[in-house]
């Protein structure tokens, strides 16, 4: 028996009793218990074309960073800050970055400081809503970064075994009495990289019962039927007379056994074997990245059940298949994987396919979604020369986006799946998916809950600022303290935040742009027993994926030496131009807006005493002592009245709450001055008036905060430097005695492509011969994506007379 969703609601609906659909009432709660999970935990998928695999200290890394959607592979603009970090081979952060993102994308770069120790390093990224879910989810990508000014460390030994193997039961797990099949992967250690072997299956006896051997990248699959009390074990042996011994799984007595074949162009077959209870009804769900394609129910007959899957309703992509037992409880998972039927292809000619030293490439460049159909994108553009350290282009957007994304565990050659060889190979995707397990979610936490509360929340206008009060006293956390942060600059922002029951407050930063100082507090005038804390917005989790051991083969000694000079020479030569900050974009009107009033102090006669500056240039303000202590009094225009209450006080935008401070300031230091004459509401604030006092620089000029406030450097969000590379248009330039030893030779992370529209790129080669790889990367406005490598050859460089 074999039922539908979609046929469930259309039998409810022709008036079929309440009892046919109670029958099935346990697949309806299935999918929407998911449905719930999927609408309140949105996945987001951020990839991060990094320019090149391997780098020398004193280089410069460049980057672009993809947000998608992680349902449909769209652009997504929700975040607005990507978190990059690089991280040695301890998980510990080196380096850490907050990139803008606007539409779904962002770049940034990083200097690679001379303190870095050579080694295999790891560079990754998420969203402050990803840190909500498992760090196995973030972006990583492995690089290699060299310090030539330093030692060498000793070649690092692998600990423990050579070898390790993995066994995976189609489904989960062996039942005994059934045939099952088995999954495998034997990796090297030492390299990381699977590795070709022969296996046999021994019993207890040590009867061989099975054999196997890998398929592509030391992994593979092999069928068997365990007997009852059975014990296995897997006898792995290579060519290079090394081997491995390991326990298979025990099997089960009672339980199921799935088997999924692919039956042919039209239709999937799912079995499941089951030794236990005849006649019970079995529930599969399939969903492609949370969207249900499959709902279907079966009851166990003669031993077994059996679902039949229609290829077309299946979504592109890995799907997501689960058996559910009579009790909705989840008891065999399979991966399935279907070839996109769509691709964004990206075309990429250079005008030669060889080049002289400092002559000039020009690209064009054309996006299909198709052959033939024309599409729009988004990509970016490395051009680097390929050596003995740079034998690889990195990871591809589409292998990270359909495969790694969603599996768990590392993928050996993940572009190769989507090669034209590896998109023939159909075994060695469906090995992949038999021993790489889905990660995106775990049943245990959607089925029969309520949708799960999130503590970190999508960052929709900027970078977000968290923090705590705690007494100062107790050290406990403080309900519903106002508090004010603000960052001294001439351009004047200012944010506040009501502390909840666990003391954690947050500001939604805008324009909060390069290193600066931050000023947290709370009216001290009024209470000072706060203590205030900033959080760091970085994640302290960190995935499984381990870093393989670094090792350098003597052989490269020439290139490590000629990488070594080349960064030197860009350094001595090129590095005035290689910290060009592009200017930020950012809106430099006040918080607060026009103002009422505004005086520039230099316009009129300049006093030495606050009190006189006030009094004599500042109608809209006036000056009252009330127990000996200096009040700020400001009209109410719209009402013609006057305010009763001191209006907040801004000195370069931090608050003053001490009105005989402002007055006891040097006014020789303040250059503007603006009022703001009626209420002012900022949030949930209310001020009587607002009076914003400006210095020269913007830094408060040496005024004396109070020791309650926190004051602390922050960095904020990264301005994005500029790529610079030398231009060759004329023969004084080309005949220049400037050596030009440059690998990178362009990185370009914002070319947009309109749909039936090229786009020509034109750079410059360097005095480097060899070969020169071009990686295009990017991603189309409906979701589509694709990556494309040329290649082009530069001759020697030439003798200068």
């Amino acid at each position: 028996m074999r039922l539908s969703v979609a046929a469930l609601g259309i039998m409810f609906s022709l008036g079929h009793t309440p009892h046919a659909w109670a029958q099935n009432g346990a697949l309806e709660s299935i999918a929407k218990d998911f449905d719930q999970h999927r609408k309140k935990a949105l996945q987001e998928k951020l990839f991060l074309h990094v320019d090149r695999p391997a780098y020398i200290c004193g280089e410069t890394m460049w980057f672009k960073l993809y947000n998608v959607d992680g349902t449909l592979h769209k652009p997504l603009d929700m975040s607005k800050v990507a978190y990059v970090e690089v991280l040695d081979a301890s998980q510990k952060p080196v380096l850490q970055a907050k990139i803008a993102l606007k539409e779904g994308v962002g770049s940034g770069s990083f200097i690679l400081p001379a303190t870095l120790v050579s080694g295999n390093y790891s560079v990754r990224a998420y969203t402050n809503w990803m840190k909500n879910f498992s760090p196995d989810l973030y972006f990583e990508q492995a690089v290699t970064i060299v310090n030539t000014l330093q030692k060498l460390p000793v070649q690092e030994v692998p600990k423990g075994a050579a070898l390790t193997a993995q066994f995976f039961p189609e489904g989960g797990n062996m039942v005994a009495g059934v045939a099952n099949k088995v999954g495998f992967q034997v990796v090297d250690q030492a390299t990381g990289e699977g590795v070709a072997f022969k296996g046999e299956v021994h019993d207890r006896e040590g009867n061989k019962v099975a054999e196997f051997e890998p398929h592509k990248f030391g992994i593979g699959h092999f069928i068997f039927t365990p007997a009852k009390g059975g014990e296995y074990t897997a006898i792995i042996k290579l060519a290079d007379n090394r081997s491995l011994v390991k326990k298979l799984p025990s099997a089960y007595e009672q339980g199921y056994a799935l088997q999924l074949e692919d039956t042919g162009a039209a239709q999937l077959q799912i079995t499941v074997n089951q030794a236990g209870v005849q006649g019970e009804q079995l529930y599969l769900l399939g969903h492609t990245r949370q969207m249900i394609a499959i709902a279907d129910v079966a009851v166990v007959s003669q031993g077994r059940a059996v679902f039949l899957v229609d290829k077309k309703l299946l979504a592109d992509g890995i799907i997501h298949f689960t058996v559910f037992n009579a009790n909705k409880q989840p008891v065999c998972e399979r991966l399935y994987f279907k070839r996109p039927t769509q691709t964004l292809q990206l075309n990429v000619a250079a005008d030669k396919a060889g080049y002289n030293s400092r002559e000039k490439v020009t690209l064009d460049l054309l996006a299909e979604a198709g052959v033939g159909k024309a599409a729009s994108a988004n990509l970016s553009l490395a051009v680097f020369k390929l050596d003995s350290l740079q034998k690889n282009t990195g990871s591809s957007i589409e292998s990270y986006i359909w495969l790694t994304s969603d599996l768990k565990g590392t993928i050996e050659s993940p572009s190769y799946y989507f090669s034209a060889e590896g998109a023939a190979d159909r075994e060695a995707m469906d090995n992949l998916m038999l021993t790489h397990g889905w990660s995106r979610f775990k049943w245990e936490d959607v089925l029969g809950k309520e949708p799960a509360s999130y503590k970190f929340l999508p960052e929709y206008d900027g970078h977000q600022i968290r923090g705590r009060v705690t007494s100062s006293a107790t050290s406990k956390p403080t309900e519903g303290v106002v508090t004010y942060l603000a960052s001294p600059s001439k351009l004047i922002r200012l944010y506040n935040s009501t502390s909840n029951a666990d003391g954690f407050i947050s500001f939604d930063m805008k324009d909060f742009f390069g290193d600066r100082d931050i000023v947290l507090q709370s009216n001290y005038t009024k209470d000072s027993t706060y203590h205030f804390e900033v959080f760091s917005p970085f994640s302290d989790k960190y995935g499984q994926k381990s870093q393989l051991p670094f090792n350098l083969s003597e052989e490269l000694e020439h290139e490590l030496t000629l990488r070594h000079v080349q960064a030197q020479v860009q350094q001595a030569y090129f590095s005035s131009y290689s910290n060009r900050i592009k200017p930020a974009n950012v809106d430099s009107l006040a918080f607060y807006g026009k103002p009422d009033e505004q005086y520039f102090l230099d316009d009129y006669k300049r006093f030495k005493v606050m009190e006189e500056v006030m009094r004599e240039y500042v109608p809209g303000v006036q000056v009252r002592k009330q127990g000996g202590k200096f009040r700020f009094m400001v009209f109410n225009r719209p009402y013609r009245s006057i305010f009763n209450n001191n209006p907040m006080v801004l000195l370069d935008g931090v608050p003053v709450f001490d009105i005989d401070k402002i007055m006891a300031f040097d006014p020789l230091k303040v250059k503007k001055l603006d009022v703001i004459s009626s209420r002012f509401f900022n949030g949930p604030l209310i001020y009587e008036g607002l009076v914003s006092y400006t210095t020269y620089k913007g830094d408060l000029a040496g005024f004396e905060l109070n020791p309650k406030a926190l004051f602390q450097a922050y960095e904020g969000l990264q301005l994005e430097k500029e790529f610079y590379a030398p231009s060759y248009e004329t023969t004084e330039q080309r005949q220049s005695r400037l050596a030009d030893f440059r690998n990178l030779l362009h990185w370009e992370p914002n070319l947009s492509l309109e749909a039936g529209k090229g786009n020509k790129l034109n750079f410059y080669t360097s005095d480097q011969a060899g070969t020169y790889l071009v990686v295009v990367q990017g991603v189309s406005g409906d979701g589509l994506v694709g990556s494309k490598v040329h290649s082009f050859t530069v001759k020697q460089p030439r003798v200068l007379e």
